[in-house]
């Protein structure tokens, strides 16, 4: 069974908002474009473009290895229609008024629904290695692997051996049940 963190992320991100390749002259056409993916995946009504573009440009939503969080104000919240991330790799990367960017994680979130994801995002960005398949990603079952809590960085192989394992666990406790 999945546990509900892993469920949670996957309700939030759909594979359908995942876009790996890209393009954005600067910031705010990057912001935009993220902002265009959420609506597209009906989390947003269209005003919350400009609640992300507002935030941008109060506070950076920048967080270091090429990764940046583009979210809305508070007073943007009304205009969130579900808790969604989309998230936009820009290969060339985007000056983010400084930084360079290449991965937006985009958030709509009207509560709290979001922050398992964000912190799961902190521990991608704290292991080098996590950050830099993120950058690279090839698919967004990829993208999808390294930011669900319940299973990042695991394989099919991995989830093979897993049920293979819950397989073997239910035949053993079979044997011990009093059949009489």
């Amino acid at each position: 069974m999945a546990d509900p963190a892993a469920r949670a992320a996957a309700r939030l991100l759909d594979p359908a908002a995942i876009r790996l390749d890209a393009r954005a002259a600067g910031r705010d056409e990057a912001v935009r474009l993220c902002g265009r993916m959420l609506v597209e995946a009906g989390a947003v009504e269209p005003g919350y473009v400009e609640a992300m573009l507002e935030r941008e440009r109060s506070i950076s939503t920048h967080l270091g290895e090429g990764v940046a969080i583009p979210h809305g104000t508070a007073a943007g919240r009304d205009l969130v229609r579900r808790d969604a991330l989309a998230v936009v790799r820009f290969p060339d990367g985007v000056d983010w008024d400084g930084p360079r960017v290449t991965v937006c994680i985009a958030i709509a979130a009207r509560g709290d629904g979001h922050i398992g994801i964000l912190a799961e995002l902190a521990q991608v960005l704290l292991d080098p290695d996590r950050a830099r398949a993120l950058r690279e990603a090839a698919t967004p079952a990829d993208v999808l692997r390294l930011l669900d809590p319940g299973g990042a960085g695991e394989t099919d192989e991995d989830d093979d051996r897993d049920s293979d394992r819950e397989h073997d666990r239910d035949d053993r406790l079979e044997e011990q049940e009093p059949t009489g």
